[in-house]
């Protein structure tokens, strides 16, 4: 534009002084130039953020149901061709688009072309005219005819430069969207770093509600018009406890309780609205993400792998760390012989997701993976869900020596995996109901004991061979 914007403005500067009332009537035709090109500007942003928002769709579309899950479920329910048809039309409009968009600027590009030789034949109508009054040499004439070369060739790229700027504006508009969403969690200045040695975790009268949808997306990525606006329904009503430094506390109780929730306010996923969280007696907002990020060690419900290789998979724990750690690892979580006899040992993909494993082996990969990192406090949110009861043995030996001398927070639905823990809290409706150890909470006869009994007598009737008469019943019933 810069190149341009000096060539337009020389050029005028040479054509003034041979001939005014010439350069004056060429320039006639310059409304011919900018009005188009504003007009046309604004109708391709519209085409590009139309484009735009079906290439975000089509990629919603490819990440949720192209990937491993994605692709077993619509195969599953048998919707593979709907899918098919759905992303084909959606992949139609951005080739229409891409079709109506390349007209419109060629069909504008030509439009200037021709006003450039109807200015060009303007200046030698007149230009000649002047010649044969005598008022304006013949060298005159031709000089002008190629100086407005020089005048409407920039004044093309100008126009064209709009357009150009326009249609990339709405690239931008979306990414500076993202860009300009305020982040939720941030540092505070003067953050310090987590105390050194064993680290205490407290909750002092914690209140929390999950935030509103347009406090943490934007309507353009979840395709809607607008987010909701609401706040969250308060899922947490002060809760208070401690975990001292080595202790190993356990929460229990519904689903949808809030137990995660306690889970993912520790390191820092949320801020609460009211009350504290502490670590070795400082608040977590007080503190560096990157301390508390080698403090604490959490593994999920899910157990997310990357599509990565094991020794990848392994390595985000800690970076530096030698093939010797990796196999020390995987022998304490039970899954070296697995390891070792995949085509590729540690340089094995493990695919989206982890998906080539079974659950319960990459519940193990996770738990190595904690093991790797060697935090201070360990989370566990029903790191044993996925295992059955051989694998549930042998890692929860692993696990009970990697929460030797460590700070733990325990949720858990299988019971008999806490009755060691220091102390159990009972959550229910986001508030803690009971708390004690386990010979106490049973003793006490409330809710506790009644999840425990109901647990054990549902596994005694199991062992008993109940299912077998249910489904023998089932079946009997829909024959």
């Amino acid at each position: 534009m810069v190149n341009n914007v000096v060539t337009l403005v020389l050029t005028l500067v040479v054509m003034v002084q041979i001939s005014w009332q010439i350069t004056l009537a060429a320039l006639v035709l310059l409304p011919v130039f900018v009005l188009p090109a504003r007009l046309m500007g604004k109708r391709l942003a519209r085409l590009e953020r139309e484009a735009a928002d079906h290439n975000a769709a089509m990629g919603t579309q490819m990440t949720e149901r192209f990937s491993a899950p994605g692709a077993t479920l619509v195969k599953l329910f048998g919707r593979p061709a709907d899918e098919s048809a759905e992303f084909t039309g959606r992949a139609r409009r951005v080739r229409d688009i891409g079709v109506r968009t390349a007209m419109v600027q060629t069909t504008f590009v030509t439009a200037l072309t021709l006003v450039s030789a109807l200015a060009l034949a303007l200046v030698y109508g007149l230009g000649g005219f002047f010649a044969l009054r005598g008022s304006l040499d013949t060298g005159a004439v031709v000089s002008l005819a190629l100086l407005l070369t020089r005048l409407y060739t920039p004044l093309t790229a100008l126009a064209s430069a709009r357009v150009e700027v326009m249609s990339a504006l709405v690239s931008f508009e979306r990414v500076f969207e993202v860009l300009d969403l305020k982040p939720l969690i941030a540092e505070r200045p003067g953050a310090v770093q987590v105390p050194e040695g064993p680290v205490s975790v407290e909750f002092d009268n914690v209140s929390f509600a999950y935030p509103a949808a347009d406090k943490v997306s934007l309507a353009s990525l979840e395709e809607v018009a607008t987010l909701d606006t609401r706040g969250g329904v308060q899922v947490l009503h002060d809760v208070s406890f401690r975990a001292e430094p080595g202790q190993m506390v356990a929460l229990v109780g519904s689903s949808g309780a809030g137990k995660s929730t306690i889970a993912q306010l520790v390191p820092r996923l949320y801020d609460v609205d009211a009350g504290a969280v502490r670590l070795a007696g400082t608040d977590v907002r007080d503190l560096t993400a990157d301390s508390v990020r080698d403090t604490l060690g959490m593994v999920t419900q899910d157990g997310h792998l990357f599509h990565e290789t094991v020794r990848a998979n392994l390595l985000l724990a800690r970076p530096g760390a030698s093939d010797d750690d990796l196999w020390d690892v995987l022998r304490r979580a039970r899954l070296e012989d697995l390891v070792a006899t995949l085509p590729d040992g540690l340089d094995t993909v493990v695919g989206e997701r982890g998906y080539r494993l079974s659950g319960g082996e990459r519940q193990r990969l996770t738990i190595a993976r904690l093991l790797l990192a060697r935090p201070r406090v360990v989370i566990l949110d029903e790191a044993t869900a996925h295992l059955d009861s051989t694998s549930e043995a042998a890692v929860q030996e692993a696990l009970g020596e990697a929460l030797a001398g460590r700070t733990a927070v325990v949720i858990a639905h299988r019971l008999s995996t806490v009755r060691a823990a220091d102390l159990i809290l009972v959550v229910e409706s986001g508030r803690i109901v009971e708390r004690g150890t386990h010979t106490e909470l049973l003793a006490a006869g409330g809710r506790y004991e009644e999840l425990y009994r109901t647990q054990f007598d549902h596994q005694e009737q199991s062992a008993a061979g109940r299912p077998l008469a249910e489904r023998a019943a089932t079946a009997e019933a829909l024959a």
